[in-house]
């Protein structure tokens, strides 16, 4: 692939503060036109890699570009064409709402006042009310407003639905699919798998900092591992479990191995009941976030 059709590149990217971790020798591209997920536990360094990437803070080591410009040297050109909303928005909070998103896009020098419409109609915003009488949910909106109504090349998002109701989260993402269509890039930080694994094609998964890995989000969901539900039982010995809980009616466990082996290792035990099932989406990603 050319330089020139990946929308980010990341190449050792390295963030410190102080004795404290941020992100550790990131390594990984997001290619132009892509639904791109980001994925971690919180703290994991999703927000630092992405303030590095728009030249909010400067990196420690390693570099990255982004819509083929350098982050660090170029990153007022980079703001030009990306679209960014953070997990957390604050606002003026004695402008309306109208106010803030005209705001917006006078500081990029744009006239979007007909994208905006669109978006409000769609999003349900209230041009007329103050931020400071707006949910956060509303303010959400408002953010995902000034993120979208200068069609960007790219967008990143921190955490976008975080606080939406279920009717504005699904508005929100046939609107990054219809951006997408028209040629748009979409990097999604994101707690919320399911999402991710319906609207992205490829994923990053970050732990303390590290790169765990990249993939396709159906080599990344794709298991042979049950989960198996034991009532009777406090304790068993086998290979390939994790994820283990225990209650007081016996225990549950992620179990990656032969169906014989777990059927000979449950043979004898006081059992009372027994389920074998598929693992929700949860479940198959914790082993990428769980240490142990």
């Amino acid at each position: 692939m050319e330089e020139m059709e990946k929308a980010i590149m990341i190449d050792g990217l390295t963030k410190t503060y102080g004795k404290s971790r941020g992100i550790d020798n990131l390594t990984f591209d997001v290619a132009a036109g892509e639904i791109f997920g980001f994925l971690g536990p919180n703290g994991a360094g999703k927000s630092t890699t992405i303030r590095c990437l728009l030249g909010l803070i400067q990196p420690t080591g390693g570099s990255a570009s982004v819509l083929g410009k350098d982050i660090v040297r170029e990153h007022r050109d980079i703001m030009k064409n990306v679209g960014y909303m953070p997990s957390e928005t604050m606002f003026y909070p004695n402008m309306r709402a109208g106010e803030v998103i005209q705001f917006a896009a006078k500081v990029r020098g744009l006239d979007c006042t007909q994208e905006a419409a669109m978006l409000c109609e769609r999003l349900k915003v209230d041009v007329n009310k103050k931020i400071r009488e707006l949910s956060l949910g509303n303010r959400k909106k408002i953010a995902i407003v000034c993120a979208m109504q200068h069609k960007p090349k790219l967008f990143i998002f921190d955490e976008p639905t975080s606080g939406l109701d279920p009717l504005i989260q699904a508005e929100f993402f046939a609107l990054v699919r219809e951006y997408n269509a028209q040629g748009a890039t979409c990097f999604l930080s994101s707690h919320v798998l399911p999402e991710v694994r319906k609207y992205c094609g490829r994923a990053a998964i970050i732990r303390d900092g590290k790169l765990i890995t990249v993939d396709s989000l159906d080599k990344l969901t794709h298991t042979n591992a049950k989960l198996v539900k034991v009532e009777g039982v406090s304790d068993i010995a086998l290979d390939g479990i994790s994820q283990v809980r225990r209650h007081t009616d016996g225990l549950e466990f992620v179990y990656s191995g032969a169906i014989s082996a777990l059927l000979d290792a449950l043979q004898g035990l006081p059992i009372r009941d027994l389920a074998i099932e598929e693992p929700s989406l949860e479940e198959i990603f914790m082993h990428y976030y769980d240490e142990n």
